[in-house]
């Protein structure tokens, strides 16, 4: 029996390959550099104007829904005024149960002033309780809308230790006895009681803190116009534990000091917990 021999044939020896050219590189020009700069400015301008903006609680009036030193999202589109030249926004009327940041519509006693002896514009952010048409009074620290008691889950409940007539009674007790509030607000205060309840009148909205006993709100110094409201908290994106004293120092040696204690303090101060914990 003979063999058969299987023939394999050998490739032809490649070619040496010519050693690629490499990319020109092109150096961005200063020109260049200066317009990627402008244009995210830019971008951050338009968002921080028109669609979100950064806002940090300086006090204790909304705890235990929001605590000093959460720094939140907010939403500037929701609750604006409808614009043609943004057709798919969805747009809506603020709600009861809505917290709402606004601007504060009278100055009271010890609000901050400019250098021209004016009241600053004073950012607030409160729950809203009464829309217009509402008839409102509390009772034992519940309120009442419209005859219906309305639930309050985020509110601090009242008890017989921290029960106040003016606060827990509203309207019972009128504004002008008790410290803190507005003499315009004193005086238009009789033209929106109706049987023992307050009545929103249209375009106005009636706020109050959920840290209902240690709350400046609405009845202090009145209803907050429509014009008012700048948008509602989204999210919060960062929150470190300050003192409620902190916001209200303006120093420039004071804000760096505290501006040095974040660094030092920053992850163990930090509530990690409420690093984007959803605002309602």
């Amino acid at each position: 029996m003979t063999k058969q021999k299987v023939l394999v044939s050998k490739a032809a020896p490649e070619a040496p390959r010519k050693p690629e050219a490499e990319p020109e590189r092109v150096e961005e020009t200063t020109y260049e550099a200066v317009a990627s700069i402008c244009s995210v400015l830019v971008v951050g301008l338009f968002i921080l104007t028109f669609l979100a903006q950064n806002f940090v609680i300086p006090s204790g009036s909304m705890e235990n829904s929001l605590l000093v030193g959460d720094h939140l999202v907010v939403d500037r589109i929701t609750l604006a005024p409808p614009a043609h030249w943004m057709p798919l926004v969805r747009y809506r009327e603020p709600r009861r149960g809505d917290i709402i940041v606004f601007i504060k519509p009278v100055s009271s006693p010890g609000d901050p002033i400019d250098a021209d002896g004016k009241p600053e514009y004073l950012f607030l952010v409160k729950r809203l309780v009464g829309v217009p048409g509402d008839h409102i009074h509390l009772r034992d620290g519940i309120v009442i809308i419209n005859g219906v008691s309305q639930a309050q889950p985020n509110a601090q409940p009242t008890t017989p230790d921290n029960f106040n007539e003016f606060l827990d009674e509203f309207p019972s007790v009128p504004p002008g006895e008790v410290p803190g509030s507005t003499e315009s607000w004193d005086v238009a205060f009789p033209n929106y009681i109706q049987n023992g309840d307050l009545v929103v009148p249209p375009g106005m909205y009636f706020m109050m803190g959920d840290n209902r006993h240690n709350s400046e709100d609405s009845r202090y110094w009145g209803f907050v116009p429509r014009a008012n409201i700048i948008g509602r908290p989204l999210f919060n994106y960062w929150s470190f534990k300050s003192p409620e004293s902190e916001y209200e120092q303006t120093g420039l040696v004071h804000r760096i000091a505290w501006m040095g204690h974040v660094a030092l303090h920053f992850f163990t101060d930090t509530r990690w917990k409420r690093t984007f914990h959803r605002t309602r």
